[in-house]
């Protein structure tokens, strides 16, 4: 009898501790206005890297390291992937960074989902949104976002990797802005 009583204690203690991780990541990111980071990108096994700042809602602008010049510029409305060499834009709709951009989405979905604890290091909540399934990842630490991997419209498998993480700072207002195609 002590024996069950002990893994149900366990079994309720880990539920709540869960719980109480789940709740600081949606006060964190309920807290979070912006912030920048640095990335690792990996699609279909091609590694890129650079930094990023988000800034709610559904903004974002990227500069790639060591690549044609290549920015990624979300204005909240339109995709844009430049480089020295091509421009594209899309719907933001279309892409599964509409829904990643979006904190009131993102906080909606977690206080519904169920959390995952990945080695003891990671929180992890798997939306399926329309099309899209995109694995989000938190750190159990801080409860910053640290990454997310989902596949996109052309069925290429994408996993990215933040590091060096800062928020809620003052960021320039035409940082959103949609280059020319020139």
């Amino acid at each position: 009898m002590l024996r069950y009583f002990t893994i149900f204690f366990l079994f309720i203690s880990t539920s709540i501790s869960n719980a109480e991780v789940k709740d600081k990541i949606v006060k964190n990111l309920k807290d979070t206005e912006n912030f920048d980071f640095k990335f690792e990108q990996n699609v279909n096994g091609k590694i890129e890297n650079g930094s990023c700042t988000i800034e709610y809602p559904k903004k974002i602008f990227c500069e790639y390291a060591r690549s044609n010049n290549k920015i990624l510029v979300s204005n909240g409305k339109s995709l844009v992937i430049k480089t020295r060499t091509s421009y594209y834009r899309y719907p933001l709709e279309k892409t599964a960074l509409n829904l990643i951009l979006d904190k009131n989405f993102l906080i909606n979905k977690i206080n519904d989902l169920v959390e995952r604890i990945v080695d003891n290091s990671l929180v992890n909540f798997t939306i399926i949104e329309g099309d899209n399934e995109i694995n989000i990842f938190f750190d159990k630490q801080s409860y910053d976002l640290v990454g997310w991997q989902n596949t996109d419209p052309y069925q290429n498998f994408n996993i990215t990797f933040l590091s060096s993480i800062r928020k809620n700072r003052v960021i320039s207002k035409n940082l959103f802005e949609i280059p020319s195609q020139n």
